[in-house]
């Protein structure tokens, strides 16, 4: 039956149009994004999946810094403590020849002395990034290794842990660090470390230096920085048998303060309260003040400082030390080669497992660009046929008119 009102040819030509179109359109996308699942519509569960492991992936990255970092401090270090054994065993040598009646040991201790020196400032400078593994100041350093997601798809964070090895002649003490507030602070030979403020207007301030349980020793050392000026002071032989040392060790750093010349602070000492310095702050702005106690002889090379070969006795002594001093730089440089062999792997991994996952993910959300290319010229034929198919079942309504001529 042929009808005006109706044309069902035309509307099956114009769905299969529409169909046309629509896929015409999805490979266009394909086309221009690269991606056959560019949205959460497009297929919501590998979108979903896709997008956890592209963070996953961007986390690697992170991580990836975190190891560039980590392999960098602890190659500093490294290199410190091999430098560090060659300078002994060239100290080594100098003690060698200390031993023979006819030398000038004089002048081999102060070959000694400036090795010594040498070596204090390879521990020293031996910090990147403000991290130093040599010089006493941590026990060791977390270095972020990589992210463990669960099959519940927790995660979790993993480090590797570099142990720091002390190659200082002077270790930081043993006691906790500890913050004091404003008006009163107390730094102990004990301690390590204190923090405070000192409030501007004029306000006084009082930090008490006292023996602690632990006696002034020659060498140990107080140091402080007041905003960004840094001070210290270094007792010495005189100050330690002193019956009161706390206050000579007051006025001495007292003296360096004062040298410093810190605009609008002034320094106080008071002989009726035994180690104690009265801080007064008349500047602008509040000061922040940290500080430090380092016990001389404490740190991994300690036995360096009593090296002496200006006598016979002391190079014997000294040739006894050296050995000890050497296997102790050399055990150090093996440990943070190990540690560095380990974060480099990682690293290697990371960097294999990042390109895994942006692979995996490329498979599931990428377009295959071949097939796509062959689909798009098969729709735009349909595309053709079609719209032929549609202008033909349009025209067919016009036969009618001749059952009526």
């Amino acid at each position: 039956m042929s009808s005006i009102l109706t044309n069902n040819s035309a509307m099956v030509a114009l769905q299969t149009l529409k169909s046309v179109n629509n896929d015409l359109s999805s490979t266009q996308s394909m086309i221009s994004t690269g991606k056959e699942v560019a949205s959460s519509k497009d297929n919501a569960a590998v979108w979903a999946i896709s997008k956890v492991m592209e963070s996953d992936v961007s986390g690697f990255k992170s991580i990836s810094d975190s190891l560039s970092l980590g392999e960098s401090t602890v190659s500093v270090a490294r290199q410190a403590t091999e430098t560090v054994t060659d300078l002994l065993t060239q100290m080594k040598d100098t003690i060698i020849a200390a031993q023979d009646d006819n030398v000038d040991r004089d002048k081999l201790n102060a070959d000694v002395d400036a090795l010594r020196s040498q070596i204090e400032s390879v521990v020293g400078s031996a910090q990147f990034n403000g991290l130093n593994l040599v010089d006493g100041s941590v026990a060791s350093t977390d270095v972020l290794s990589s992210l463990d997601r669960d099959s519940s798809g927790n995660v979790s964070a993993s480090s590797i842990t570099v142990n720091a090895q002390n190659l200082s002649t002077g270790g930081y003490a043993a006691n906790d660090v500890f913050s004091a507030g404003t008006g009163s602070a107390t730094v102990s030979a004990n301690a390590d470390t204190f923090v405070t403020s000192l409030d501007n207007g004029g306000g006084a301030d009082t930090i008490t230096l006292q023996d602690g349980t632990t006696a002034w020793a020659e060498g140990d050392k107080v140091s402080m920085k007041i905003g960004d000026q840094e001070v210290s002071y270094t007792i010495t032989a005189d100050d330690a048998a002193a019956s009161s040392p706390s206050d000579l060790v007051a006025v001495g750093l007292k003296n360096a303060i004062d040298d410093a010349g810190i605009a609008g602070l002034t320094v106080d000492y008071d002989s009726a309260n035994p180690g104690e310095l009265s801080f007064t702050n008349a500047g602008g702005d509040d000061l922040s003040v940290s500080g430090q106690f380092t016990n001389a002889g404490s740190g991994g090379l300690g036995a360096l400082s009593s090296i002496n070969v200006s006598t016979a006795g002391g190079a014997t002594a000294a040739l006894a030390n050296i050995e000890s001093l050497i296997d102790t730089t050399i055990d150090a440089a093996a440990a943070f080669g190990t540690s560095e062999s380990q974060i480099e792997t990682q690293s290697d991994f990371v960097s294999k497992l990042t390109d895994a996952l942006t692979s995996g993910i490329g498979s599931m959300v990428d377009a295959n660009m071949e097939e796509t290319s062959a689909k798009l010229q098969a729709l735009q034929v349909q595309q053709q046929l079609a719209t032929q198919s549609l202008t033909m079942a349009n025209q067919s309504p016009q036969n009618i008119l001749s059952l009526f001529g």
